[in-house]
């Protein structure tokens, strides 16, 4: 089994963070837009570029290695039209940086993009190797196309395809789909990682957050967890894991992302690690009622008074940050602390209790072993919390009691 430096690091378990997708249907050209959100989306995956669009009923693609400029040059010297595309920038995971590896990738009249990573597509690619299916890409993302592809070739609609190639997956991903047959619609789904809906004056948007979005769109859909949709300029059809359509909440896209730029700093990095004070200062001033000096945050949450053991999950720096946690809480609140790395906890078969409170620390709310541990522990103990900073993510909607963190959008990855 070949892995790419990253996964040898242990790098996987932050796809969630990592990729951007974009996709876009619009009565204008779309090409301008897509790249323009793809440099927003370019702290997500830096190792490759690229977007397609369908034109007089023909898929054009362009894709580059290394980054969004690159991919500019290259779209100036060979330009992109059409009224629907999308776009990718890519964190390798499964094969190295590249052209042919860049999404999206290609087969026949299907063309997608993909965040995530698929647990199976070794045994699917061999299937399709059989079958007589040749592969350009060291990609899980092309066995993906192309297994859609292959559903196609039997005859099927292009929704029966996309729903019957999701059934095969096992891992986790954020899909967008184009096909040349149908070059109004995007087929999209979602399953352990964040994809949304956004809808602008004369466009409408998939995408892998809303923070990217939020200068074009006015309202936002997030997806929940296995929900696939059919994405038209003038409607949208959501269904379940079982198949069912159903409705997702639509939202007014909040206005206070603030400007996504660097500043005068030379990185986002640099910036945020400069900004640390101000957004501590921001993030706790909501707490705390000053004119009685008590701190607010826990407000409806009374069960922290008779529990026996708290018990921290988290990643990553946020583990760290449960490690100091840990001897505040002993120190002052005199509770029993355990800590535990989520891709270690979820693994376990660690005893529960009905009187211990879950605590769950995550940015972005979407972390993949984060969300398991969460999902291992629900119905086994008193209450879970969450502390993030992403207020729609996966794991604040299914928490019991969520502390915003309020940080304002992350940018920089180490």
């Amino acid at each position: 089994m070949e892995f790419s430096v990253k996964q040898a690091l242990g790098v996987t378990n932050w796809f969630q963070d990592m990729c951007g997708i974009i996709g876009m249907i619009a009565q204008e050209e779309v090409t301008p837009t897509i790249l323009e959100v793809l440099k927003k989306l370019e702290y997500r995956g830096y190792d490759s570029a690229g977007l397609a669009t369908i034109q007089n009923s023909k898929i054009e693609r362009r894709r580059a290695q290394g980054k969004i400029e690159n991919l500019e040059l290259l779209i100036k010297e060979k330009p992109l039209s059409g009224h629907i595309g999308i776009g990718h920038t890519r964190w390798a995971t499964h094969g190295v940086p590249s052209e042919s590896n860049a999404h999206p990738h290609q087969k026949g009249d299907v063309i997608g993009v993909h965040n995530g990573i698929i647990e199976n597509f070794r045994e699917i690619k061999a299937e399709l190797e059989i079958k007589g299916y040749q592969f350009t890409s060291e990609t899980d993302t092309e066995v993906v196309v192309q297994l859609c592809a292959s559903y196609l070739d039997l005859g099927y609609t292009i929704e029966k395809a996309f729903e019957s190639t999701l059934s095969r997956l096992e891992g986790a991903f954020a899909l967008c789909f184009m096909f040349k047959v149908n070059a109004d619609k995007l087929l999209i789904a979602r399953r352990g990682a964040p994809l949304v809906v956004g809808y602008g004056n004369s466009a409408v948007f998939v995408g892998s957050d809303a923070v990217s979005l939020s200068h074009l769109i006015d309202d936002v859909i997030f997806l929940e967890e296995d929900d696939w949709a059919i994405v038209e300029s003038k409607s949208l059809n959501i269904f379940n894991k079982s198949g069912v359509i159903t409705n997702r909440e639509k939202k007014r896209i909040e206005r206070d992302f603030g400007e996504i730029g660097k500043g005068n700093y030379q990185h986002f990095m640099l910036k945020e690690i400069n900004e640390q004070s101000e957004v501590l200062s921001y993030a706790t001033a909501s707490f705390i009622d000053h004119k009685s000096s008590r701190v607010e945050m826990l407000q409806g949450l009374n069960e922290i008074k008779s529990i026996s053991r708290l018990i921290l999950i988290a990643c990553g720096t946020a583990y760290y940050a449960c490690a100091v946690a840990k001897y505040w809480f002993e120190k002052y609140a005199k509770i029993p602390v355990e800590i535990d790395v989520a891709s270690e906890f979820r693994y376990r078969d660690s005893p529960l209790e009905d009187e211990d409170l879950v605590v769950l620390v995550s940015q972005s709310g979407e972390t993949a072993d984060t969300l398991a541990a969460l999902r291992k522990v629900k119905g086994k103990v008193k209450k879970i919390i969450s502390i993030i900073n992403v207020m729609e993510s996966s794991i604040a909607r299914e928490s019991d009691f969520v502390l915003p963190i309020k940080a304002g959008p992350e940018i920089g990855v180490a």
